[in-house]
């Protein structure tokens, strides 16, 4: 392989120099495999920087959509609070029955985009990692301190990302 890089390098001095031949001399070869290696010695550095940029940027835009994602959520959520409180106070079926179908495709869209309910329910041990105390009411009988009493509005997430906190009412 040596004896092949060598008539590489006398035929490259060759054409290099006009046609004139001149005799390579060990020292040569060994600059022009030196000069060589540190070529391939950048490249590799290069090629290893750009692959490191493009999944630094890969990451950023994924980061960037998920964010998108959950501010406009949170824009429209409260639209999703009236529809439930128009769910609750509906009296007649067929009233009840068009709300929830529309609260249904708005769960839908909402699980496309990757965003959950928060499941918080009366009765449930109060977690401050999900849920946002509004109001303390004092323990009345069979109740036990620090407990959901009643949730307002539920709470939403993105993956491990809280978009909005439940807000709950909580015994103490």
């Amino acid at each position: 392989m040596d004896e092949n890089l060598e008539e590489q390098s006398e035929e490259l001095t060759r054409e290099n120099t006009g046609g004139e031949e001149v005799a390579g001399t060990a020292g040569e070869l060994e600059k022009v495999m030196a000069y060589a290696e540190d070529c391939k010695r950048k490249w590799y550095a290069v090629s290893a920087e750009y692959d490191n940029y493009r999944k630094r940027n890969a990451q950023s835009a994924a980061k960037a959509y998920a964010e998108g994602v959950s501010e406009a959520v949170l824009k429209i959520l409260p639209v999703a609070d009236n529809f439930g409180y128009a769910f609750d106070s509906a009296s007649d079926e067929k009233t009840r029955a068009g709300i929830d179908k529309v609260i249904k495709s708005f769960k839908t869209i909402l699980s496309s985009l990757g965003v959950e309910e928060i499941e918080v329910n009366a009765g449930d041990e109060f977690d401050e990692s999900v849920a946002e105390a509004i109001m303390n009411f004092p323990c009345e009988d069979g109740e036990e301190p620090n407990r959901i009493k009643q949730v307002l509005k539920k709470g939403y997430r993105n993956g491990d990302k809280v978009i909005r906190y439940a807000q709950v009412t909580v015994t103490v």
